[in-house]
């Protein structure tokens, strides 16, 4: 048995939410929207498919052939727009599952990915790409089993719907949490279940308290959280790690700096993601 076989690791490829952000403002935590690789016993799990998935895939050309399982939180254009980028999906002898949620209005993610890559949107379409492509519809609240590693889903607020993810491996967890929102002050008990003790919590925090409150711009009702909120619910949760993620792209630098110093005085064990940044998880 290989060492990755016995690991658990996180890979960020793309942190950002809403829109790509490179520039000189952003180098030090990345611009790329949202992708996270998690490579857990050696199985090779994708979360979301933002611009990050590009980098992803330019990394994976010198590991072919390459097999593995694509979840989407949802469809909004930051967490798909780098699928039709995502050169490892366009070879033969590679294969990917891919999963999501049913969207309200009942398009599935085969049809949204479909769309995006159909005239006047985009010139290939996606029965171009060559790979083995199995697209599969999650429920929310249950289990998916890939070997030893279970799936769990759950329902986040956000328009349109959005679903997170918690995944279990051995004694450790990770729980992928993000395009959600708390309402009234409480904490959502769809995000604690998945969040519940884990050993990494990576959570939506586009906000801080004073923008998503802001009188003149209020940001409530937009689908999304605050660094401070995520704070509450890894207290409460227990987790043992705090990974604040899907970052507004009006943030430079300078301002992540500044998060990053205000989050781990209120919880020490968090961090502010950063574009290729790596986590070994590990009790």
């Amino acid at each position: 048995m290989s060492k990755l076989e016995e690991q658990f690791i996180i890979h960020f490829w793309g942190v950002r939410g809403s829109i790509a952000c490179p520039g000189t403002a952003t180098v030090r935590y990345g611009g790329n929207t949202p992708c996270v690789e998690m490579l857990v016993g050696g199985c090779r799990l994708i979360f979301d498919a933002g611009t990050g998935i590009h980098v992803l895939g330019q990394s994976l050309l010198s590991h072919l052939p390459v097999t593995g399982h694509l979840f989407f939180s949802h469809s909004h254009w930051d967490h798909i727009q780098g699928f039709p980028f995502f050169s490892p999906a366009f070879m033969a002898g590679n294969e990917f599952n891919i999963y999501g949620g049913m969207i309200p209005d009942g398009m599935t993610i085969e049809q949204r990915l479909h769309d995006q890559m159909k005239q006047p949107n985009f010139p290939v379409p996606l029965q171009v790409m060559g790979a083995n492509l199995r697209f599969q519809t999650l429920e929310y609240n249950t289990d998916l089993q890939l070997g030893d590693v279970t799936v769990t889903t759950g329902l986040l607020n956000h328009p349109g719907g959005a679903m997170g993810y918690r995944v279990s491996w051995r004694d450790y967890a990770v729980a992928y949490i993000t395009d959600t929102e708390h309402f009234s002050g409480e904490l959502d008990q769809n995000v604690l279940a998945l969040a519940d003790r884990a050993d990494v919590l990576i959570y939506d925090c586009t906000y801080t308290d004073e923008e998503y409150h802001h009188p003149q711009t209020s940001k409530i009702g937009w689908g999304h959280s605050t660094w401070q909120e995520a704070v509450k619910i890894a207290q409460a949760a227990q987790v043992k790690q705090l990974v604040i993620y899907h970052h507004d792209p009006s943030h430079n630098d300078d301002f992540m700096d500044s998060i990053a110093t205000q989050s781990i005085l209120a919880f020490p064990r968090s961090i502010v993601a950063r574009e290729g940044m790596r986590i070994l998880v590990d009790n």
